[in-house]
């Protein structure tokens, strides 16, 4: 996989931070001037947490545990979407509802209910109900579809939250930390690091910017999944062996 550098994230836009009025002083240290009225974020940080929030990742993910996906803002919804389901990890692209973490027994009894419906109507005797009725079920699904679609797969807690803007998606960050989930996430000039365990300083407005960040980090989490696979595979053939020699003893 081939690491990002300094003139990619150049190149995306990422050193863009917010107006000089709208800062969080927290984000000192990783600004790297002021330039225009805009605060400019120093990359080489953003290089170095990349590279630490990419080794904890990944760790999680060749354990085989989840990373749920949090993006609800315009810029960011289809992007995250599109990687999330690609890399079979949960994702929250429409809205945050309240308890996702902290009432995941709730969220479980609102999944089975979107299950039920969905077998509902594949079933012959939902053709032959009223059509109002028909309708109504419909839009109940097609509500739960919206809301929990991406996390149907999700029968227990993710290991970590990877979030874009922390200032925005600050509920979900509060039940992460709540429940000790660690949280990866993109920060902006506006908003405060220690928010998140594995802090990014970077442009969390621009779609080149996430874009960017979030492909990378699904490439780690690529990576990851692959290095489980592997992992299983020299297990299955370790226990395999002494399988063999009893076989081959016994003939």
């Amino acid at each position: 996989m081939k690491k990002l550098e300094h003139k990619d994230l150049l190149d995306a836009g990422v050193h863009f931070g917010h107006l000089t009025r709208k800062w969080n002083p927290q984000m000192a240290p990783y600004i790297f001037m002021e330039k225009n009225g805009i605060h400019i974020i120093d990359l080489h940080k953003t290089l170095k947490c990349l590279d630490d929030a990419s080794a904890a990742m990944k760790a999680i993910v060749r354990s085989g545990r989840k990373v749920m996906f949090v993006a609800t803002k315009k810029q960011a919804k289809e992007i995250v979407e599109t990687e999330a389901k690609r890399l079979n990890m949960p994702f929250v692209t429409e809205r945050w509802l309240g308890g996702m973490l902290t009432n995941f027994a709730t969220i479980r009894k609102s999944l089975k209910k979107l299950s039920t419906i969905e077998k509902m109507m594949k079933d012959e005797a939902f053709q032959n109900m009223a059509k109002r009725e028909r309708l109504m079920v419909a839009r109940e699904k097609e509500k739960l579809q919206r809301i929990l679609g991406g996390i149907t797969d999700l029968n227990r807690l993710p290991a970590a939250l990877f979030v874009i803007d922390v200032k925005r998606e600050h509920i979900a960050v509060a039940e992460a930390k709540k429940l000790n989930i660690p949280v990866f996430a993109m920060v902006d000039t506006n908003s405060d690091p220690n928010e998140a365990d594995y802090p990014i300083p970077a442009n969390d407005d621009s779609f080149k910017s996430i874009d960017l960040i979030v492909k990378y980090l699904s490439q780690v989490i690529e990576e990851g999944l692959s290095e489980r696979k592997s992992d299983k595979e020299e297990l299955s053939k370790k226990d395999e062996e002494p399988k063999k020699k009893t076989a081959e003893v016994t003939e």
